[in-house]
């Protein structure tokens, strides 16, 4: 999925502050995300007002961190306090924000009680207002600041109020799309790892194939929605296993010939299950279905082979051997993480994609002794 980018170039020949108001409400409704659609709200506060810098931090739990932000970066450590560890609600200055509910104006930080501590990270002056869904709740905080002392007044004061005035009128409709996908993901993820509790030794799975797999996928080029789909596949790739009996599953020792043929159909069973699923897309199922494939064309269930099997299968297919090498299952005991390391690499071409194990070695760190020296 490619990142909507809005187009913010026809800010600059508008002229008064109600065309701009016109102009940004358009471009807030064109945007597909968040922050897409704060951008050139910030934008337009850092050129039309004497804001060396805006943001936008939205609320996640009890912290607001920073999910986009223009101009100039702040002295070195501030940029990453704020909007890397983002801000804790009980901040002076966020608790007055929300007490008052509407823009708050600081001329000097040194000066002002409720901004403690922002001049050491760069701050001396700052606007902030709260954005909240129409229905009530705290969404985030939009902010502009300088990195002197500044007097708000006039024109910038008015177009920073009226500015912070359009993402609660208009975002609701993307605020409530991020609602349900943050709703759909904690779901998925749940899925997951109902395996590892109905399966103890395999606890941490989902979140270590999960992460290795984005890792692999970010090295490969993948993009935020490719990522999002690779991550959803790796929560519930294992998802067919449910219909697998416990006697299979948890034995302790190698299958019989029967009971590999039962657990090899648990790809289909697991795809059968995902389609079920409207809201995901294909190449999530895909996943899910495919991560059994080998790359020479003997792997189940379809027997496909090389760029046949989808890439986010290929990708996973890895990170899944991987993590079943260098830990404890019922029926072995954890590979050394050098040895797994080369098993992979002795895969090349054979199991797995060439090109995806060139990618899965340039995220391999050994362990303790630092990155990987590749031949």
């Amino acid at each position: 999925m490619a990142v909507f980018t809005p187009d913010t170039t026809s800010l600059s020949s508008v002229t008064s502050r109600a065309e701009l108001i016109v102009k940004l409400s358009e471009l807030i409704l064109e945007a597909r995300d968040v922050p897409s659609a704060v951008e050139p709200i910030l934008k337009a506060l850092v050129v039309r007002t004497q804001a060396d810098g805006a943001a936008y931090f939205q609320l996640i739990g009890e912290r607001l961190y920073a999910r986009s932000r223009v101009g100039e970066k702040l002295k070195k450590g501030g940029t990453d306090a704020l909007m890397v560890q983002g801000m804790p609600l009980n901040i002076p200055l966020i608790k007055a924000t929300i007490e008052v509910d509407e823009p708050l104006f600081v001329d000097e930080t040194n000066a002002s009680h409720i901004a403690v501590g922002f001049s050491k990270l760069g701050i001396r002056s700052l606007a902030i207002a709260p954005i909240r869904h129409h229905s009530g709740y705290l969404v985030g905080i939009i902010m502009m600041y300088c990195t002197g002392p500044q007097e708000w007044k006039g024109k910038g004061r008015n177009l920073f109020t009226d500015v912070a005035a359009l993402p609660a009128k208009l975002m609701s409709r993307l605020i409530a799309e991020e609602s349900a996908l943050e709703a759909r993901e904690g779901a998925l993820r749940a899925l997951g790892l109902a395996l590892e509790y109905r399966d103890l030794e395999t606890k941490g799975h989902t979140d270590r194939v999960t992460e290795l797999a984005l890792q692999i996928g970010e090295n490969m080029g993948m993009g935020t929605g490719e990522l999002r789909d690779l991550r959803w596949g790796a929560y519930l790739h294992d998802v067919g296993k449910l219909a697998i009996p416990d006697s299979i599953l948890l034995k302790p020792g190698e299958l019989d010939e029967e009971e590999w043929e039962l657990m090899r159909q648990h790809p289909d069973m697991g795809y059968s299950f995902a389609r079920q699923l409207n809201f995901l897309p294909q190449a999530v199922s895909d996943v899910v279905r495919y991560h059994h494939e080998r790359w020479d064309g003997t792997g189940y269930p379809a027997r496909l082979n090389t760029n046949n099997i989808p890439l986010m299968a290929r990708i996973f297919s890895i990170c899944d051997v991987y993590d079943a090498l260098v830990n404890k299952r019922p029926y072995k005991e954890p590979w050394d993480h050098i040895d797994a390391i080369n098993e992979i690499r002795v895969q090349a071409g054979a199991q797995f994609d060439p090109a995806v194990v060139e990618a899965f070695l340039k995220t391999q760190v050994v362990r303790n002794t630092g990155a990987l020296e590749l031949p």
